[in-house]
């Protein structure tokens, strides 16, 4: 025997093809675990980030795409339950109330112009808002909600929605008409949870450029409007309240804070000074407000307007690339007392940051600066007709939205640690990814460049799958340092940048 044995020893390696069988011991598997954790009943619990919203849209591949389910696919590994989502009916986005439609589809790229544009997506939304899902549900996001919203009873009721008083995105899966999001997530007593809300309580006043009041003072936000600045004490109270019901029962949690929405790419696609004009139009331009100008020398003459504004509101175009656009500022002084013709515009600057699309109507920026105002060839867009003042957030206002999101994190950083939760600083994490990138293991890197940066989707507001996919890195690093579980995130490269169509 020791004879055969040998010669079959030897005849592995009379055939050059033959190997020696790899011998090599398998790795252990690695044993996830949860630490001081719980993750059998995860709840996740805010807003339109939490609920996977992207391209100005909520839809099934957004939702399956949504940090908190993946999440759920981690706590998996380390003893987490099933995860329900109410999803859409589709992936167009859209959806209609009593067969109207109310919201729209969600953003593809055209590029029928030669320049590749954001339009929403042929098709009716198969969503029917009252159509009412029965829960419970464990992704709580919903898309639209500030922080007091997550406490209002009524909120989800189908019949208030038609009255703006209710949110149609809850109203699909509210366990009654007069539930709130706080109680149906607390009836379902989770174990963990995440919380990501107040984003809204500042976002809608700086992507309707500034067109919204700050409330910041104002303690009843009954009173508030939907761009309105929330006060940081009616956040702070909210979040309060949250927290002291998702924690009664012991769970455990991670708390995200609120991103810099100044450098997101709704507002830094467009640059301020896009028209490019040739010689005779430059000094056409430059005729008709010879006037204008002229009137505001004057009344800086008088003592009426500083040297500082009158420079500021001057207008003024040459030949070339690079123009600043005309725009209208409530912050200037109101001349149309002394003169009707001294209407409160300038041309913008590079502090000034204008809106990649407007928010009512989806026209983007690119298409309607430059544009005709009827079939008069003389009134263009931004060049002698001011845009809107909703059209840039001006420096002033930006002012406002960072000082509110700095008392928003202060806030949300002081009850992280109050109800002994980790802290996950989303400011700072998509703020890098704007500012320095992201790198991948295969050599790419994840920036906020619109369109092609892979970070943010076509609304230039929310994440792409791939930007969803850091952010749940993001949160399982600080889960994992708080409560010393080991769970392995995911790998942003199997979610997409960017949905193809």
């Amino acid at each position: 025997m020791l004879f055969i044995l040998g010669l079959l020893f030897v005849s592995c390696f009379d055939d050059d093809t033959a190997v020696m069988p790899d011998t090599t011991p398998d790795p252990d598997p690695i044993n996830y675990t949860s630490g001081s954790a719980d993750f059998s009943n995860f709840v996740a619990v805010g807003n339109s980030l939490t609920a996977g919203y992207s391209d100005a849209a909520l839809f099934i591949d957004g939702q399956t795409a949504s940090f908190p389910n993946m999440l759920a696919g981690n706590f998996a590994l380390a003893g987490g339950g099933s995860f329900t989502i109410p999803f859409m009916s589709d992936n167009l986005g859209g959806a209609t109330l009593g067969g109207v439609p109310i919201l729209g589809n969600r953003l593809i790229l055209d590029f029928s112009s030669g320049d590749p544009l954001p339009i929403p997506v042929d098709g009716q939304g198969a969503t029917e808002i009252s159509s009412v899902l029965s829960g419970p549900f464990n992704n709580m996001g919903v898309p639209g909600a500030k922080s007091y919203h997550l406490l209002a009873q009524g909120y989800g009721n189908v019949a208030g929605v038609s009255l703006g008083l209710a949110n149609p995105f809850y109203a699909r899966f509210a366990s009654s008409p007069t539930a709130s999001v706080l109680g149906d997530v607390a009836a379902q007593n989770p174990s963990f949870f995440t919380l990501w809300i107040g984003n809204n309580d500042v976002l809608g006043f700086a992507t309707s450029g500034g067109a919204g009041l700050d409330q910041t003072g104002n303690f009843d936000p009954t009173t508030y409007g939907g761009n309105d600045i929330s006060d940081p004490n009616v956040v702070a109270g909210s979040i309060d309240g949250i927290l002291a019901t998702l924690t009664a029962g012991g769970a455990k949690g991670a708390i995200a804070n609120i991103p810099d929405v100044t450098v997101i790419p709704f507002l830094t696609t467009v640059p301020h000074n896009p028209v490019p004009l040739d010689e005779g139009t430059a000094a056409l331009l430059n005729g008709a407000f010879a006037a204008y100008n002229g009137g505001l020398a004057q009344l800086q003459g008088l003592g009426l307007i500083s040297a500082e504004e009158l420079a500021q509101r001057t207008v003024s175009f040459s030949a070339g690339a690079g123009n600043a656009v005309l725009l209208l500022d409530e912050d200037l002084t109101d001349l149309t007392g002394f003169n009707p013709a001294l209407t409160n515009m300038r041309q913008a600057t590079s502090d000034d940051l204008i809106k990649l699309l407007d928010s009512s109507t989806g026209v983007s920026a690119q298409s309607f600066i430059g544009s005709v105002v009827g079939n008069d060839p003389t009134l263009i867009n931004g060049v002698s007709v001011p845009l809107a003042d909703g059209w840039v957030l001006t420096p002033e206002e930006q002012m406002a939205v960072n000082t509110a999101i700095t008392a928003y994190n202060q806030i949300i950083a002081g009850l992280a640690a109050q109800y002994d939760l980790a802290l996950v600083d989303a400011n700072g994490f998509l703020t890098s990814v704007v500012e320095t990138g992201v790198p991948l293991a295969d050599g790419s890197t994840v920036t906020g460049d619109y369109g092609t940066g892979g970070g943010f989707s076509l609304d230039g507001v929310h994440p792409s799958p791939r930007g969803y996919a850091l952010m749940a890195n993001l949160f399982v690093d600080v889960i994992n340092a708080k409560y010393g579980s080991n769970l392995p995130g995911v790998n942003p490269l199997d979610f997409t940048g960017l949905y193809v169509n």
